[in-house]
């Protein structure tokens, strides 16, 4: 899994359609591309990789990072 984050909505689109022709380029399948008209989270699904782009307040919104104990790299980890 790569998740990833975009500036803007239309850095997130130019993110997500240099991925897909990347993996076309590759000789891999076309993956199954989601979120394209609003570009505020991009899920690309190429089989055994799946990437999330994501606009910045989208990413720290869902924060997918937390859902596997691993904290953003912005982040320090506090003791409790």
């Amino acid at each position: 899994m790569v998740i990833a984050s975009g500036r803007s909505t239309t850095q997130v689109g130019a993110l997500a359609d240099r991925v897909v022709r990347a993996l076309k380029d590759m000789g891999a399948p076309t993956p199954a591309v989601e979120g394209v008209p609003a570009c505020d989270w991009v899920l690309i699904d190429a089989g055994d990789v799946i990437v999330h782009l994501f606009r910045p307040e989208v990413r720290a919104f869902y924060n997918l990072e937390k859902m596997w104990g691993v904290d953003r790299p912005t982040e320090a980890r506090t003791s409790a």
